[in-house]
Order: C-alpha cells, then sequence, then structure tokens
C-alpha cells in the first residue's frame, strides 16, 4: 500500500537531520560537574550495576573540549558560577545541559546569598531533574529523556537560532528569590 513496498528490501529511507540526531544521541561524551551529594550518584551511574556505556556513554571526560553533555550535580555556589560558564562555554557545539538535583534545578534548601537559585541562570538547562539526591535510574531516564529531544532537534541556522533564543531566555529570567507565588 505504501512507499515501502515499492522499494527493494535493503534500503532505508530518512532525512539528513534524522541521521544526524541518530549519530549523536548515540556518541553522548558527559563532562563531569559534580558540586556535592548528587555527584556520588551521577558516578554510581557511570559504575557496572547501572552500565551508561549501554547509552554510548561511556566515559566521562575530564576536558570541556571533549564533552558534549554537562551534567550539573549539586548546588552551585556563587563562586562557581563563572567557573560554570566557562567550562560550559568550552564545550564544543552542539550541547546539552542536565540540571542533577534539586540544589542545582532551584537552590534547594540553600536559600540564601551563597548558592545560586537555580542554574539555568547561568546555563541554558535541556533536562531538569528532580530529587535530593537523585537515583540513578532517574539520571539515566532524563539521559534517555535527552536522547528522544536530540533526535529531534534541527539543523544549521534554524538549531543556531533557537540555541541562542534559549540561551537568552534563561539568562533574562526572574531569579526564584524574586518570583511570586502559593508559598511566598
Amino acid at each position: 500500500m505504501g512507499l515501502e513496498e515499492k522499494i527493494p528490501s535493503g534500503f532505508l529511507l530518512s532525512t539528513v537531520e534524522q541521521m544526524a540526531g541518530l549519530a549523536r544521541k548515540s556518541s553522548i561524551f558527559p563532562a563531569t560537574f559534580g558540586l556535592a551529594c548528587c555527584a556520588i550518584e551521577m558516578m554510581t551511574t557511570g559504575a557496572g550495576r547501572y552500565d551508561l556505556a549501554r547509552f554510548g556513554m561511556e566515559v566521562f571526560r575530564g576536558s570541556p573540549r571533549q564533552a558534549d553533555l554537562m551534567i550539573v550535580a549539586g548546588r552551585v555556589s556563587q563562586k562557581m558560577a563563572p567557573v560554570l560558564r566557562q567550562v560550559y562555554d568550552q564545550m564544543a557545539n552542539p550541547k546539552w545541559v542536565i540540571s542533577m538535583g534539586v540544589c542545582a534545578s532551584s537552590g534547594g534548601m540553600f536559600n540564601n546569598y551563597a548558592i545560586v537559585q537555580g542554574v539555568d541562570h547561568v546555563v541554558p538547562v535541556d533536562i531538569y531533574l528532580p530529587g535530593c539526591p537523585p537515583r540513578p535510574e532517574m539520571l539515566m531516564d532524563a539521559i534517555i529523556k535527552l536522547h528522544a529531544k536530540i533526535r529531534e532537534e534541527k539543523l544549521g541556522v534554524n538549531r543556531e537560532e533557537a540555541a541562542r533564543e534559549a540561551e537568552e531566555a534563561a539568562l533574562n529570567a526572574l531569579p526564584t528569590i524574586e518570583m511570586k507565588g502559593l508559598l511566598r
């Protein structure tokens, strides 16, 4: 009925964007940025019991120039924020960020001047991972969701424009401490 029946076996129909997305999602190299107790759970995810190698992420890179995924695990202090941004800027494009744990995502229980109230005020975040600390299974689920997001990304000028808009929106966002809501 469809086009698939008219094509001889052994042929694959796809687009360049789909093939690039498949290649990108299968070869992500994470940069370690462990700052607190969430870093222990992140390291556990790379161990034999959970085995991130199944997802093409065998080695956590020590150099940002070799990495394209930053997993921010733990609370980010005001002194560490410029270092975090510098590491992010040194990463190769395209690059992605997972905010691991409630402290990285919103400052957690540390509602004071010394802790950044959300890492999204420093770098654009693709996936937020809740928990204190989140389990390794939760990190693996976040990575699988990031893989799905990467497969659907556009290429070329469209991707650059979307990344620029996302970064501007994240950096111009209202700090969590100034937000008004049910608890304030």
